[in-house]
């Protein structure tokens, strides 16, 4: 899931690795998924420099994601989807260092996917606390609640599911209030994170045509 946030009034389109051990499993019954590696690890192609590579917009230097690197991305995201939903929670692209981040719970079967998606990409893995599809639950749930929050004076002007699977983000003006109606409403469990946000301001005149002198 690349990162995206419902604002209210507009949308905008937006170290070592510790192994999971246990008892081996005899050959040929290992299970279809398991934790997998956590604490972050890399795909082979990280071993190799990589330079960013740059196209120039308006006589500037811009960087932009290598094509390799954009089609490898796309087959993770498209598989995160479709096949490994309960573990993935979205990735975002580093064009300075040549890579993309995946962002997911721990799943063994996952991890063996992105290694042969990846090719001779630098894909960076990191553990997600939830994996989009539950999030999205969560993002729903306050979304439809927007006209109670409003009628109880909480003021909420963004909601927005984390693409790194942290939890969903609270936008609001009323900080303080937030932290404590909505875990009342929802549960301490729920994954809601809160940050304190001016409110939507709209274009004085979005339509105008500039007036030419």
């Amino acid at each position: 899931m690349y990162g995206s946030r419902f604002r209210i009034g507009c949308l905008l389109v937006l170290g070592a690795v510790l192994v999971i051990g246990g008892c081996a499993d005899p050959a040929g019954e290992r299970p279809a998924d398991g934790p997998g590696l956590t604490g972050g690890w890399s795909t082979a192609g990280c071993e190799f420099l990589r330079l960013p590579e740059h196209m120039a917009v308006a006589g500037v230097a811009m960087p932009v994601t290598p094509a390799k690197l954009e089609a490898a991305m796309d087959r993770i995201d498209r598989a995160g989807r479709a096949e490994f939903a309960t573990s993935y929670a979205g990735l975002e692209v580093d064009q300075e260092n040549a890579r993309a981040i995946v962002h997911r719970v721990p799943s063994a079967a996952f991890d063996d996917y992105i290694r042969r998606a990846a090719e001779d990409t630098c894909i960076v893995v990191r553990d997600a606390a939830h994996p989009a599809t539950d999030l999205a639950v969560w993002h729903d749930r306050v979304l439809a609640d927007l006209d109670f929050w409003t009628h109880s004076g909480v003021r909420i002007v963004s909601v927005g599911a984390r693409h790194d699977g942290a939890g969903v983000e609270i936008g609001t003006q009323d900080l303080d209030r937030a932290r404590t109606e909505l875990p009342a409403r929802y549960g301490p469990e729920a994954p809601l994170l809160f940050i304190q946000e001016a409110p939507v301001r709209p274009l004085a005149n979005p339509t105008a045509t500039p007036r030419v002198d």
